[in-house]
């Protein structure tokens, strides 16, 4: 069954790691996720793990026969390497973010970003280092590069986080450039769309996920991460457990999505998590998550870019739309701040409908 794999070291963003390729297979998947370091890079279109001596060592006690093809020396020679104080302050930073119960996307992120700092400045030593230094890191990597404001942004938190709690020094942000927020609106479908892409699948388990998902606002991470229990049948509720920002909410059910979950509960008879994959008793696999919105949009025939994100963004302005004060819907949301919940008063059509246009005077 393993033989349409291969795994061989590749650079991937200055660092040498390991790729593993495999046409899509959940149980491939779920066993490649037995690997502490690995994560989907969609840019290198396999799954990546550090090359690290435990993590090889790991991976040959999961795949004894396929054996990992080794750089080439050609290109050995050009990765760049970091010196063992700055790997080591590596290490400290991510026992610290663990310790801290980040979320592990938010340590991989900001561990990348710092990588790439201390990369720029191979031979500096960390203790050397100054505001200026970051301001010229600013201007000569991530602007020449052309590299986006979200990146800069992490780059930014990551060193501000790691001299503070690591070094015991604080670097003098306000001297550091920080690029201005982009002000985008989300991207949202009209109930018609909605209602296509809900009732395109076939499949009740496909349908119920991604009607849950509109119904009810949730992030897709949300949405495989909930369990049987989480369903208040008797008080049409939904808890939402240790969401973003670590917070617990309840959203309201619809009576009929609850319909739905119960044909769905004698069917499917889910053990762990309401959602599971082809191995019971494990959720949902996010990225066949992905696919299912994307076979949607393939039988309905909308072309738009939508994401599962897109439905979230829906069901927020749906609500506005009818009526419900953004008080409220900034609850359902789980959003901290009312500022984020603004940002649907500029796409609903509540207000701009009534609006009369210049042009039917004339």
């Amino acid at each position: 069954m393993w033989e349409e794999m291969t795994s061989k070291e590749i650079v991937h963003k200055g660092i040498v790691v390991v790729a593993i390729y495999f046409p899509y297979d959940n149980l491939k998947i779920n066993r490649v996720k037995q690997l502490e370091s690995v994560r989907w890079s969609q840019s290198a279109r396999a799954w990546l793990f550090n090359a690290t001596p435990a993590e090889i060592q790991k991976y040959y006690q999961l795949f004894p026969t396929i054996k990992i093809e080794p750089l080439s020396k050609s290109i050995e020679r050009k990765v760049e390497t970091l010196p063992i104080e700055k790997i080591e302050a590596l290490n400290q930073f991510e026992l610290f973010l663990k310790s801290r119960r980040y979320a592990a996307s938010t340590i991989k992120t900001y561990c990348d970003a710092l990588r790439s700092f201390f990369r720029f400045y191979t031979a500096r030593s960390i203790s050397e280092i100054t505001d200026q230094d970051v301001i010229r890191f600013n201007h000569d990597f991530v602007l020449k590069k052309n590299l986006s404001g979200s990146f800069q942004n992490q780059v930014v938190n990551a060193i501000k986080l790691f001299y503070a709690t690591c070094e015991n020094r604080q670097l003098n942000i306000e001297l550091i450039h920080r690029p201005k927020r982009e002000k985008l609106l989300p991207n949202v479908l009209s109930k018609e769309e909605v209602k296509a892409i809900l009732m395109a699948h076939a499949n009740n388990k496909h349908r119920i996920m991604l009607s849950l998902i509109y119904s009810c606002g949730l992030r897709s991470a949300e949405l495989i991460s909930l369990k049987p229990a989480d369903i208040d049948s008797k008080r049409n509720l939904i808890i939402i457990r240790q969401a973003k920002g670590k917070k617990d909410r309840i959203v309201p059910l619809s009576p009929k999505i609850l319909e739905l979950l119960r044909a769905y509960f004698v069917a499917f008879k889910p053990q762990m998590f309401l959602f599971e994959g082809q191995t019971a008793g494990k959720p949902y696999d996010a990225r066949s998550l992905q696919l299912v919105l994307k076979q949607a949009l393939k039988k309905t025939g909308i072309t738009k870019p939508v994401t599962l994100h897109w439905l979230r963004h829906s069901y927020a302005t749906h609500l506005l739309e009818s009526g419900t004060d953004l008080r409220y819907i900034q609850e359902l949301l789980g959003h901290s701040s009312s500022k984020t919940t603004e940002i649907y008063t500029h796409v609903s059509m509540r207000s701009i409908q009534h609006i009369t246009s210049p042009f039917d005077n004339l």
